[in-house]
């Protein structure tokens, strides 16, 4: 078991990361990926559409992913009319939020590019641990191990072409 599952992990928010208990990195870093977002009190809103989508199952079960995390900030700043629409519609749903998602566990160095994401489609990371960009999205907490997956906690919802 990690003793300091935060230690590889970088960026400003890092701090907002609970330092003990089931959203804690080391907390985090047992559990399966939908499992452990689902103990961070910043990830509300996207385990809850994770949940709506019907995708717990397939990232928890699923051998390596890095996952793309937008904070319940990240869906604050969408209409409150447009957030509700998407949560209803299972299929535009799963579009975005596989969007997030891309195969294989990777750090930093392995992460920054272009990368096919598990919608069939691409995002672009750039920068490093001095700071980082998902399609122009900030990362906020990057490199956080869980069971099955590497996340990267990011400040706003990425949405397909």
């Amino acid at each position: 078991m990690a003793s300091d599952a935060g230690a590889q992990t970088f960026g400003p928010g890092c701090s907002a990361i609970p330092t003990s208990g089931g959203g804690s990195f080391d907390g985090m870093a047992t559990e399966p990926v939908a499992s452990a977002a689902s103990a961070n009190p910043l990830l509300k809103t996207l385990v809850a559409a994770v949940g709506k989508a019907g995708l717990v199952d397939t990232l928890n079960s699923a051998d390596g992913l890095t996952v793309f995390a937008p904070t319940d900030d990240a869906f604050a700043k969408i209409p409150s009319k447009d957030l509700n629409a998407v949560l209803k519609d299972k299929a535009t749903l799963t579009k975005i939020l596989t969007h997030h998602v891309v195969a294989g566990q990777l750090d930093p160095a392995q992460v920054a590019g272009t990368q096919d994401t598990l919608a069939k489609d691409q995002i672009t990371v750039e920068g490093d641990e001095n700071g980082m960009t998902v399609d122009g999205a900030k990362v906020l907490c990057g490199n956080i191990p869980t069971a099955n997956a590497t996340v990267y906690v990011i400040d706003s919802v990425l949405m397909p072409s």
